[in-house]
Formats: C-alpha cells, structure tokens, sequence
C-alpha cells in the first residue's frame, strides 16, 4: 500500500479531483496499545528525545520534533505480542536508526528495554522488546 491515490473510474482520486500522487493525509500520531500509558509515554519520552504532551491514567502522547505524535493507550486485558513471532501475531514494530548499535541497546536496556534471546538480524538490527513487551528495532539505517 503506498498512501496515495490511484486514478480510475469512480475511485477516490477521480472523485476528490486529486492527482495519482497526492496524498490522502500524513500520519499526525501513531497510537500504541498498553497496560500502562505512562509507562510507555516515559520510556519512550526517554529513547526519543520527545517530550510528554498529555497524560492521564488512560492515555498518553509524546511529541517533538518534525515527525509524527506517538500516543499510548490502556487496553483491558492488555497482552504483548510473541516474540519470536512464529504464528505472525505482530501488529507492528518500529525501526529505529542509531549510530551504534551496541551503544543504543545499552541505552534502551537502562530505560526499561530487553533484548529476546532470538535476534534474526545478525550485526544488521537488534531486536528489543520495550516495557510493554512490543518489539522494536535498533538498525544503522542506510535508506
């Protein structure tokens, strides 16, 4: 799925007048399922550098930067997901570019991270596993 547009009979394209390229929207906030919204609001407030917006027993959201919000909300009966995925019950994971791979998961694990025993990724990503048990990458980004 690219985000934008196709032009064709009757599709939303056509029908917003926009052109092929055209965006539909940009992504203002990515919202993460959890236990403990403040938990993960100050973690990750932490790992990124952002700054804790809102926050209340139910919900967070941290901000800064050019980028999207990331928010966090409590959900009854919260689970975290396998990992190692065998059954692809992931929902997502987020790729974080660092400048050393070795330093940033010392980092991560001093801010409430672990690191699972299966890491696929060899020297290229390190897989870690954030307070709520959500993976997410450390990888010297080259894209």
């Amino acid at each position: 799925m690219t985000g934008l547009c196709k032009r064709g009979p009757g599709d939303l394209a056509t029908v917003a007048g926009m052109s092929e390229t055209t965006p539909v929207g940009s992504v203002a906030m990515v919202t993460i399922d959890c236990a403990d919204a403040t938990e993960l609001a100050t973690f990750y407030s932490r790992l990124l550098g952002m700054t804790i917006a809102y926050q209340d027993d139910n919900v967070a959201m941290i901000t800064g930067g050019s980028g999207p919000a990331f928010g966090f909300g409590v959900v009854d009966h919260y689970a975290p997901p396998p990992w190692p995925d065998e059954k692809s019950q992931k929902q997502f994971h987020l790729d974080l570019k660092v400048a050393d791979i070795t330093m940033a998961e010392a980092a991560c694990v001093q801010l409430g991270a672990t690191r699972p025993d299966h890491q696929p990724g060899g020297d290229r990503w390190r897989v870690m596993l954030d307070p709520a048990g959500h993976p997410f990458c450390l990888t010297l980004w080259e894209g």
